[in-house]
């Protein structure tokens, strides 16, 4: 190697070490090592359509008065919603009426421009706004920002949320709670306290569907779709095969501690999530789930996952240079 080579190769490798140090220095800057959210006094109040009074949502830090609550994120969502909360009621309807089971569904309308507040607004006036809420942000914050928000709002001792296109089964939450119930080593149905004070997730997965679905997928999104895989076990999560189905379940304080350091709120926040669940050493069971892809969905295969493949390389980092930290870690005030 000549002394020319020798002078290029080092000069590069100075570059390339200063422009990493220095993109970790902006980032170390510009990046709020917790979240802050915004909510607005709207955003703080659900309207109650059967006397058309408006009321203040609690707070994930009350302790709970009902057993499960329903996170519902949905964004322009009016065709797809109603399936989904006529299954999602008559579930939750049928073992209410067997038992002293309470329940709550919160439909989180992001910024959403069509019909999907009043079509939620209708379930509110059929069940009573005790067990279904509308939560109406008035801007798009993205699927992460609105569950963040409505779990924020919940009341229950277990917090699931759930995709609005239906895709998941709903009856399934049982296999999901059965799982749930093996890491607590307690029923939430019979002790809701304990459970709610406990930390466990339970998540739905796809993953037993991935050799159908590679089936009926072009070899280019096939690609794309391994190397997210390959991302979310290299950079945040490993021992999930499916960090993406939209049917989760988390006990109250398993919720509170992973949703107050998410930054993430694009479509990679279920990641980070999880990344967050790891850190803190907090259970989680992977159940497979009865699921069916519906028409409409807002991802656009390309360009999502490169914005997920984008925003997997970021959390790494900035969990990994110390921009971003976990609330949960911090020690305990004496």
């Amino acid at each position: 190697m000549d002394n020319v080579t020798k002078i290029i190769i080092f000069f590069a490798s100075a570059f390339a070490c200063s422009f990493i140090l220095a993109v970790c220095i902006l980032l170390i800057a510009i990046s709020a090592t917790y979240p802050v959210v915004k909510r607005s006094r709207k955003e703080k109040l659900f309207l109650d359509p059967n006397t058309g009074q408006f009321h203040k949502f609690p707070s994930i830090e009350d302790p709970h008065s009902i057993d499960l609550s329903v996170i519902v994120p949905a964004y322009n969502e009016q065709d797809r919603l109603p399936p989904m909360l006529d299954e999602c009621t008559k579930f939750l309807e049928e073992r209410s009426s067997h038992s002293k089971f309470l329940y709550e569904i919160i439909v989180v309308s992001d910024g959403s421009t069509d019909k999907t507040v009043d079509v939620a607004h209708k379930y509110s006036k059929k069940f009573g706004s005790d067990k279904v809420r509308v939560l109406e942000l008035e801007t798009n914050r993205g699927k992460g920002g609105a569950v963040r928000l409505g779990i924020s709002s919940a009341r229950g001792a277990l917090i699931l949320f759930a995709d609005a296109d239906g895709a998941t089964k709903f009856s399934d939450l049982a296999k999901v709670e059965e799982a749930m119930t093996s890491i607590l080593g307690c029923d939430y149905q019979k002790d809701a306290s304990a459970a709610a004070s406990k930390v466990g997730i339970s998540i739905g997965s796809r993953a037993h569907l991935e050799e159908e679905a590679v089936a009926n997928r072009s070899p280019f999104r096939d690609f794309l779709m391994h190397g997210f895989h390959f991302l979310v076990w290299l950079l945040a999560v490993r021992g999930v095969k499916d960090t993406q189905c939209g049917f989760k379940l988390f006990t109250r304080t398993a919720a509170r501690q992973c949703f107050d350091s998410l930054h993430v709120e694009r479509w990679a926040f279920d990641v980070e999530l999880l990344y967050i669940a790891q850190c803190l050493k907090i259970p989680i069971a992977e159940v497979a789930v009865n699921w069916t892809e519906i028409d409409g969905s807002k991802i656009v295969p390309v360009w999502s996952w490169l914005q997920m493949g984008m925003d997997l390389g970021l959390i790494w980092l900035r969990y990994t240079i110390g921009a971003w930290k976990i609330k949960a870690q911090l020690p305990k005030e004496k």
